[in-house]
């Protein structure tokens, strides 16, 4: 029988304080949402920080070796916190760091109470309850998906008006590189109706605006409502169905799994947000062949125009790995020839960092750490030149924007672009948060636009989806990104 936490009949149970540090991908973002759901009945509300939790959980990523160290680092400051309070905080590590350096995490920090890899959070209410009574069983962390979202509660505690949703999870393509193969399992994807039901509830809750999550979302496979293995595309077309759901947005893709029909939902789906994260992470085919990529420079160039030709005004997002074990001048050049070729509206650009346990740790020629940092300098700066340049190429655009919440400075509010750009405007933040209103835009710059509102009366203009024709046809024009060698090229943060 499943342990539980239960009151003394007759008495309210005091108010418990969980605080969640999350980090990494959005994947993360939304498990830690759902951990947060699945403690919620245990009487545990969020604070915004550590001191005074009752639960602490670090939500952990294992892509790069400094995230790992860092909450190595965030550790020891929670050791503190748990000391001063004479041991009354529960710690737990939870995620990718979690379920590959498990056994490690409990001897180098014995201030940790569980550990918990990202298939087994569903679990923290029985771990939690034998750690308070005995610290008894500390590690849960085997993959089992469908047993995970079938005991998570049906319920989401929901905060805005957009949401992540989980549709798939693990991966099957093996990078090199990579350790998700071995923290996350393989492929998994979610039943259609399990992933329709859980869309309608956030949409019944105010949100307009999901993005589906996946390690390798478009290789999505779920069970479909005829019984039959679906496609993300299918699944895209069912979503558009939902009413009150007017944006559609999907992370992380891979180019192998960029079928046919789910470039054709893009060309027929208005609520299909025009961005789209297609990693390539190397241009040079050397590189990623030793990635263990599966696909070419061409695929990929072969992949961007074809999609560009069902949507001209889709804006690509990348990501770029520099310094890989080998990578030479030319291997890099053929990196720079091709981020130049596709231009990119926003890309994730990283210097090589080996994973324990990865086949790249072990591989020879490894690029020194100088010439991976001046040729990471060289990326950023393109990159961010194409960023600038696209986000400037919104000027005089009318586009709907979705409002999230006030700006940082009195008066303006901010909400995202369908490209997903941070724009503001001045107005009042309880008239247009929650609303999708058109924007004229006046400024964009490296990291938003700015612009004023087209109709001062928002209940006039509250459902505009997509930019006009015109506006389209002029996005296609700028695909070929002017020079923008003036620009800032600073980092992102």
């Amino acid at each position: 029988m499943t342990d539980t936490l239960v009151p003394p009949s007759g008495k309210q149970a005091a108010p418990k304080r969980l605080f969640i540090k999350t980090y990494g991908c959005q994947m993360n973002v939304y498990d830690s949402e759902r951990m947060a759901d699945v403690l919620r009945p245990l009487g545990y509300a969020q604070t915004d920080t550590a001191e005074g939790a009752d639960f602490v959980i670090l939500n952990t990523c294992h892509i790069r070796e400094k995230a790992a160290e860092k909450v190595y680092s965030e550790l020891g400051k929670m050791r503190e916190l748990k000391d001063a309070k004479g041991g009354a905080m529960t710690i737990a590590v939870a995620g990718c760091v979690a379920q590959a350096e498990g056994e490690e995490i409990m001897k180098r920090q014995p201030a940790v109470d569980l550990v918990v890899g990202p298939q087994a959070y569903h679990q923290l209410p029985e771990l939690l309850t034998r750690t308070a009574r005995a610290r008894g069983e500390r590690i849960g962390a085997d993959f089992a998906p469908d047993e995970k979202f079938d005991a998570l509660p049906a319920e989401r505690g929901v905060d805005g008006f957009t949401a992540f949703l989980t549709v798939q999870e693990g991966c099957d393509k093996f990078c090199t590189f990579c350790v998700v193969p071995y923290t996350r399992g393989a492929e998994w994807s979610r039943p259609v109706a399990a992933v329709l039901k859980e869309a309608r509830e956030l949409a019944a809750k105010g949100v307009r605006e999901v993005t589906l999550l996946g390690q390798n979302v478009n290789a999505y496979d779920g069970e479909g409502l005829d019984g039959k293995p679906s496609t993300l595309a299918r699944l895209a077309y069912l979503l558009a169905e939902i009413p009150g759901l007017d944006r559609i947005r999907y992370t992380t893709s891979h180019p192998n799994d960029m079928s046919d029909d789910l470039i054709q939902a893009h060309r027929d789906l208005d609520v299909l947000m025009p961005w789209l994260h297609l990693p390539v992470q190397s241009g040079s085919d050397r590189i990623l062949r030793l990635m263990n990529r599966k696909h070419g420079r061409q695929k990929y160039f072969d992949l961007i125009e074809r999609i560009r030709e069902a949507r001209p005004d889709m804006a690509m997002s990348g990501d770029f790995i520099v310094g890989f074990p080998g990578e030479t001048e030319r291997d890099f050049e053929d990196t720079m020839d091709l981020v130049r070729r596709v231009t990119y509206a926003s890309a994730f650009s990283f210097m090589y960092s080996p994973r324990p346990g990865t086949p790249a740790s072990t591989m020879g020629a490894q690029v020194p750490a100088e010439v991976s940092r001046e040729r990471l300098q060289a990326l950023q700066t393109l990159l961010f030149q194409q960023q600038t340049a696209f986000n400037e190429s919104r000027a005089g655009m009318t586009i709907p924007v979705l409002f999230e919440r006030p700006g940082k400075f009195d008066g303006h509010v901010t909400g995202r672009s369908p490209w997903l750009q941070p724009v503001y405007v001045e107005g009042v933040a309880d008239q247009l948060i929650g609303q999708i209103v058109p924007v004229k835009i006046e400024s964009g710059g490296l990291k938003s636009l700015s612009g004023r509102l087209v109709d001062q009366s928002v209940a006039q203009a509250a459902r505009l989806r997509e930019p006009s024709a015109s506006d389209q046809q002029n996005v296609a024009q700028a695909a070929s990104v002017r020079d923008a060698s003036g620009s800032d090229p600073r980092k992102v943060a």
